[in-house]
């Protein structure tokens, strides 16, 4: 889990031991990905694609077959035909379109390792665009583990991945639940806002990250 040549990171130890600061070992960070990299079209425009508030969006379709295709038990085709309760037909390549369109950094991101919920076909989508493995490496995905969050399994599997102690790791998701399932299984967590106070956290944890100056707009074009 190389981080990228763009970044640095350092971390200090108030009790300035030179024996201690050799042998030990950097954090990891782990970041989720959507809305807290990449902008999530899913809340954004996908309602407004099939004319719908989110409200009733949320209401006609399947409850759990997006879940099966986070988690990589169905296919796009398997998804296209039960994802409205009622079975109705829908423009799947129209739907890939506008979650393409709607992709976009949100901020200037750190380098790390991350998390990511997403599905075969969005994960590829984003990366297709965006070229997020230039910063970051796709690592932990919900459709090739079979797992999600905050399904405590999911973060036991990322650690017996890395063979580290969950206390060397500092996970970092714009939603609660995921972080406080984190915190349950040992890990330093974060609740991102924004990069400006997840800066200051890190900072806070002995944790100074550095990067050069990248043009991320140019990527998401």
């Amino acid at each position: 889990m190389a981080l990228k040549s763009n970044t640095i990171i350092s971390s200090t130890d108030d009790s300035n031991n030179m024996n201690n600061s050799k042998t030990r070992k950097l954090p990891i960070l782990l970041f989720d990905v959507m809305d807290t990299i990449v902008r999530d079209p899913f809340y954004h425009d996908v309602p407004a694609f099939f004319g719908m508030s989110m409200k009733e969006l949320l209401e006609c379709k399947h409850p759990t077959a997006w879940i099966e295709f986070e988690k990589g038990l169905i296919n796009e085709m398997e998804i296209a035909g039960i994802f409205f309760k009622d079975g109705r037909s829908f423009d799947l390549e129209g739907l890939k379109s506008c979650m393409r369109t709607g992709y976009s950094y949100i901020e200037e991101r750190f380098d790390s390792s991350f998390f990511s919920k997403i599905f075969s076909c969005r994960y590829k989508i984003i990366e297709d665009k965006l070229k997020l493995s230039s910063y970051l490496s796709w690592t932990f995905c919900s459709c090739i583990m079979g797992k999600r969050k905050p399904d405590p399994d999911f973060y036991l599997d990322v650690l017996k991945h890395l063979k580290v102690e969950p206390a060397n790791c500092v996970f970092v998701d714009d939603r609660m639940r995921n972080v406080e399932a984190a915190i349950d299984a040992g890990f330093v967590s974060l609740q991102f806002k924004n990069v400006d106070l997840l800066r200051k956290e890190l900072s806070l944890l002995g944790i100074h990250i550095e990067t050069n100056e990248l043009d991320f707009t140019d990527c998401s074009q």
